[in-house]
């Protein structure tokens, strides 16, 4: 007689064929649209805005998606937009991903805003990213959110158009 071992959901994402949108939220596997062309829009702007300021002042780094983030305790992986880790958490990137929390990350709203504003939010938050941005590319709206001293999210601020980051010590444009 055979047992068979219940695969988690990260199990069978690190079975699936490469390119397959989709992600691992607590344990549930949640599959993907591609992006519109008004998210991708923003996030090769988004994308070169910030990988050009770590690179001028060398203090991190910048992954776009598809970059899988491990977050194993709370049985998820997630590609977020755009993320940045600080040069101190440099040893988070592996060949395979990121294993651990990225010091920022900025998801751009899609199609699903629910996934992004409490699914996401909820995780990111759960798993110590220390600054999250939520930006519409409709209007540009950003919504920043910093961990308090709690280790809870804390709404920062929603301005159209503008990202400013304690982490980074840093504002840009959209």
């Amino acid at each position: 007689m055979y047992t068979t071992i219940p695969a988690t959901a990260i199990d069978i994402y690190r079975s699936l064929p490469e390119g397959t949108r989709c992600e691992v939220l607590y344990n549930q596997l949640i599959m993907t649209p591609a992006p519109n062309t008004d998210h991708q829009f923003l996030s090769i702007k988004l994308s070169a805005i910030v990988f050009n300021f770590l690179e001028e002042a060398g203090i991190g780094v910048t992954l776009a998606a598809p970059t899988d983030v491990y977050l194993e305790g709370t049985q998820s992986v997630i590609q977020p937009d755009l993320l940045v880790v600080m040069n101190e958490n440099k040893h988070i990137i592996q060949k395979d991903g990121l294993h651990g929390a990225p010091d920022i990350v900025f998801e751009i709203l899609s199609s699903n805003h629910l996934h992004d504003t409490v699914k996401k939010k909820t995780l990111y938050e759960d798993a110590g990213v220390k600054e999250y941005f939520i930006i519409d590319p409709a209007d540009k709206m950003v919504i920043m959110f910093a961990r308090n001293i709690y280790g809870r999210y804390e709404l920062v601020y929603e301005l159209k158009g503008k990202i400013t980051s304690e982490v980074l010590a840093a504002s840009f444009d959209l």
